[in-house]
């Protein structure tokens, strides 16, 4: 069996957290664009990553959900901008256990398949939190949101390409996620100190949990497995960046 590398999952999601962060410095509309393609591709890989039967249909179905959900919250009123999200999963969730009835009876880890791509729907959805985050009016801190959760999302990616023990790269990570929450929180107005900290911690400890899971694994998923794997956490951490924004911030 072929390992897979710490690294080849890192380059993915750094690159995801690179498109995300220079996309919200030209305009919500760049943020979209981006976000909505990177949630496509992630979502087109998870089924690949799982190993599930039926990958390529899967992996459509989130793909589109990815897709539709950044396109949702864009065009979302602003009081209301992931509103629309939930519905779009459910979609894909009914078009899963469809795939499923349509491939027959007595059909191999149905049940795997069935759990593991409705998994991959939510998180595929959960992309359109960064499009939501980058909307949010400047007294509510998106600057501060999305600078505070990119910086702990990059050091918790470092900080687990360390070849040590979770127990040790674990704390560390979290440690230095709120850490580099709270520095970029002070280094752009609109998001608090103790806001942006929490930002970094959830972040971070979303990373080095993945992290874990990587390690654990004694194969490799393929390339579109691999990217998956990288980018759907950082792309999936827009929800709880968002949300978490709109309940820290005044």
């Amino acid at each position: 069996m072929t390992r897979v590398k710490l690294w080849s999952i890192a380059v993915p999601a750094a690159t995801a957290l690179v498109g995300i962060v220079a996309a919200s410095f030209v305009s919500p509309e760049a943020t979209a664009l981006f976000t909505g393609a990177a949630a496509a591709v992630a979502g087109f890989g998870w089924p690949y990553l799982l190993g599930v039967p039926a990958r390529k249909t899967q992996g459509l179905v989130l793909a589109l959900v990815g897709a539709g959900g950044v396109a949702a919250a864009y065009f979302a009123p602003a009081t209301a901008m992931l509103t629309w999200m939930p519905g779009i999963v459910a979609v894909g969730v009914g078009a899963v256990f469809l795939i499923q009835l349509l491939r027959g009876t007595g059909q191999p880890h149905r049940l795997e398949s069935t759990i593991g791509v409705i998994a991959g729907a939510l998180v595929a959805g959960m992309a359109a939190g960064w499009v939501a985050a980058d909307r949010l009016p400047g007294g509510n801190g998106s600057e501060g949101l999305i600078s505070a959760g990119a910086a702990a999302i990059a050091v918790a990616i470092l900080i687990s390409l360390i070849p040590l023990a979770d127990r040790i790269t674990a704390p560390i990570g979290v440690v230095a996620g709120a850490l580099a929450g709270a520095g970029a929180a002070a280094l752009v107005t609109g998001l608090p100190l103790a806001a942006g900290a929490f930002v970094g911690v959830l972040c971070a400890a979303v990373i080095v949990a993945v992290r874990r899971l990587v390690l654990i694994r004694d194969d490799s998923p393929g390339v579109l497995g691999i990217i998956a794997t990288g980018a759907s956490p950082v792309l999936a951490l827009g929800t709880a960046v968002y949300f978490a924004g709109r309940l820290l911030v005044p």
